[in-house]
């Protein structure tokens, strides 16, 4: 597991104000701490994008986007190996590759939501079998991301289907464990990677979490 290092606490800072702005926004009905949460709100918008590329007007508009209590979001990501290579996706985003999965969706499960991710991202049927790892995003290798997140990994079994692009990748392949291909760091980590691949083939190991 990777630990912040002080050049990118800032990231982990942000998030804490943004989500204490947040809460406060959602709860407070005296017009002066409605203010000074607008305030801080702001101030982590400023901070985010001295950092980044992104405009503080940007940011502070995702931000507005949150409401209600401040909790994490949910990525989902499978984990589905036939002849020992594992699924994978390549991202129009970036051009590189990754596990297929997404945002989980409010009314459906975390194996819902990776089976559906599966098969929007890839064109194939699976079914979720395994629980193999629960992760805070922001404890491992990831770049920055103003959200706190949870990141789930499920083995799945291939059930049917054929390798399908979507508007969201333009390929899709199976990779052994010794020629993996370069990966999406905004969606799973190498070190992510070769630890599923080690709980995938150890089915008497508990699930991982931080």
């Amino acid at each position: 597991m990777a630990q912040r290092s002080e050049s990118t606490k800032w990231i982990e800072w942000v998030s804490e104000m943004a989500a204490i702005a947040q809460n406060g926004l959602t709860y407070a009905t005296d017009p002066f701490d409605v203010e000074r949460y607008t305030s801080l709100r702001q101030l982590a918008a400023e901070i985010a994008a001295a950092h980044t590329d992104a405009s503080p007007e940007l940011i502070q508009g995702l931000f507005e986007g949150e409401t209600g209590h401040a909790t994490p979001k949910v990525d989902v990501r499978g984990v589905v190996l036939r002849d020992e290579a594992v699924l994978m996706i390549k991202e129009r985003a970036d051009g590189l590759w990754a596990l297929p999965g997404g945002w989980a969706d409010p009314n459906e499960s975390p194996a819902q939501a990776v089976v559906r991710e599966i098969r929007e991202e890839s064109g194939f049927t699976t079914r979720a079998t395994r629980l193999l790892a629960v992760y805070d995003r922001g404890c491992h290798d990831h770049p920055p991301y103003p959200f706190a997140t949870y990141m789930i990994f499920f083995q799945c079994e291939l059930v049917g289907g054929a390798p399908l692009v979507s508007h969201e990748t333009e390929d899709v392949a199976f990779f052994r464990q010794d020629e993996m291909p370069a990966v999406s760091s905004n969606r799973v980590t190498v070190d992510q990677l070769k630890r599923v691949f080690e709980l995938y083939y150890h089915p008497d190991w508990p699930a991982d979490f931080d």
